[in-house]
């Protein structure tokens, strides 16, 4: 039978994905697909044009008298009905769901039309008069380090609310009777994804029960349940999320959702009727978030043998013009295992948040993890140049032992396991490397551009959201106690009939979860 798994053992037999079939014929149900009540109503946001302004008036009196048009909402709006979003620093950088009184990127909300249809609410975006007073705006994340920088928040009075200093081992002793220091700065820049879907929200008060209905592909859906909670101002069990079966691709970027969740919620709330939107591939491009770039001034202090003794990190994470929760988790994911797949044991590690006048970074696909990577990669490489050894060779050296798992990485990261001497062995003989070397001399002899690298990689299993508490000094973290991490829930339950039906709070976004 179709979607039937072969019998005998699941554990390394290949099983026929069950999701495939619907989505390669058209079948499967989208967000966007699905139906809505009746009486639903369309939304449309007007968006920006300038990095930052401050927002003098709003003239909407052309759009509410379109046909059609059935509200018109403003950030004063907003404020009345909602709190800001939180976030985890304690810093004026408040946030809503449209612009009150300042917009900081391109693409900001500031205001939503809401009609009988989303044609005539597009229409009706044009038919909105705001006037701006425009103000510097900084863009580069050294740039906004400055201290003469514009403030993309003056009441915090620097574009870097947040620096942190961490020592593991001897790091200056290290440095000290290091035969040399290597060093180099990367500057990894923003990266994004887009979703064959984009975003959509439908939004339903139930005023009744007064609980706030919503169905969506939102990305989460936990992280952020309590700050959509909290902002609109209700307990957790009356905003119910749901969500469809297929996703429409999802790479963090939908996480990024919650503010327009909430900004429907008080439309249909004000309105008395479900409120639709669907995000156009021009708003995409224009206001999804985007994976933070990263200034990452790198040391490593190296004998001439090539082994690592320290490593020395200075980072400047550039989150935009918001710290949406849960940022900074870009900056801190890999914090425990920020040695790699090293034995290094002595290290210091210096984080700085940075805000500019840009789309708010969200959890990107393996969110902070291919900047460190790239860094730490970047660095080792520069050892191996500049003591004129084979890259492979320098890596191999200062791999942890094949001996040593469970293995205590400096930061903190407990490793169960691993074999990376054996790893790199089968990486070189079944890669073909001296096959692609021989290539490389060849392509090079006839003057052409031909290079090889590589990157040994210590992800961490799973992403918990604990380490967020990192930001904070150790005497807050000790006050606030311990942080747990994401709790995932699953039920199971077999009826009479001997069927098997399996509920999990995490979201399909490709995976095979039916599988």
């Amino acid at each position: 039978m179709e979607g039937q798994a072969p019998t005998g053992k699941f554990l390394g037999q290949p099983v026929e994905r069950v999701e495939d079939a619907a989505l390669l014929n058209g079948r499967a149900l989208f967000s966007d697909d699905l139906a809505t009540r009746t009486g639903t109503l369309h939304a449309a946001i007007l968006r920006s044009p300038h990095a930052h302004a401050e927002i003098v008036s709003i003239d909407t009196s052309k759009a509410l008298a379109r046909p059609g048009v059935v509200a018109v909402l403003v950030g004063k709006d907003i404020k009345e009905e909602t709190d800001p979003f939180l976030i985890v620093l304690r810093k004026p950088m408040d946030q809503w769901s449209l612009a009150v009184d300042r917009v900081r990127f391109v693409g900001e909300a500031v205001a939503l039309v809401v009609a009988s249809s989303r044609y005539v609410a597009e229409d009706a975006l044009d038919d909105i008069v705001v006037e701006y007073d425009e103000l510097p705006a900084v863009v580069r994340t050294m740039d906004a380090a400055r201290e003469d920088a514009p403030l993309v928040h003056p009441g915090v009075g620097s574009n870097i609310p947040s620096t942190r200093h961490f020592t593991y081992g001897d790091p200056d002793k290290a440095f000290a009777e290091a035969d040399r220091i290597v060093e180099l700065t990367v500057d990894y820049p923003r990266n994004s994804q887009t979703p064959l879907e984009g975003y959509v929200v439908v939004a339903d008060y139930r005023p009744d029960e007064k609980v706030y209905d919503v169905q969506s592909n939102f990305q989460g859906p936990f992280t952020v349940h309590p700050v959509m909670s909290k902002a609109l101002r209700v307990k957790g069990t009356q905003l119910r999320l749901r969500s469809p079966a297929y996703s429409g691709g999802g790479f963090g970027i939908k996480q990024a959702m919650f503010p327009y969740i909430v900004l429907m919620c008080v439309a249909s709330r004000r309105i008395g009727r479900p409120i639709k939107w669907v995000e156009d591939r021009l708003e995409h491009l224009t206001a999804a978030i985007a994976a933070p770039n990263r200034v990452i001034r790198g040391q490593a202090a190296v004998m001439n043998d090539g082994k690592v003794l320290g490593f020395r990190f200075e980072q400047f994470d550039d989150y935009g013009a918001y710290l949406r929760p849960p940022m900074p988790g870009p900056l801190y994911r890999q914090h425990g295992i920020m040695t790699g797949a090293y034995d290094v044991r002595n290290m210091s590690i210096t984080n700085h948040v940075v805000m500019t006048n840009k789309t708010p970074s969200g959890m990107v696909r393996g969110f902070g993890g291919p900047q460190i990577y790239y860094g730490i990669e970047r660095l080792m490489q520069r050892v191996a140049a500049e003591l004129n050894l084979e890259p492979l060779e320098v890596m191999r050296r200062n791999f942890v032992p094949a001996d040593a798992f469970p293995y205590r990485a400096a930061a903190g990261a407990r490793i169960d396991s691993g074999n990376y001497q054996k790893a790199m062995e089968i990486l070189v003989r079944d890669g073909r490397l001296d096959e692609l070397k021989r290539r490389r001399d060849e392509m090079r002899a006839e003057g052409r551009l031909y290079g090889i690298g590589y990157a040994a990689v210590v992800e961490p299993a799973q992403s918990n959201m604990g380490y967020l508490s990192t930001i904070n000094p150790a005497d807050v973290r000790r006050r606030a106690g311990p942080k747990g991490g994401n709790v995932a829930y699953c039920t199971v339950s077999v009826d009479a009939l001997g069927g098997v039906a399996l509920t999990a709070d995490s979201l399909p976004q490709g995976q095979g979860h039916a599988t």
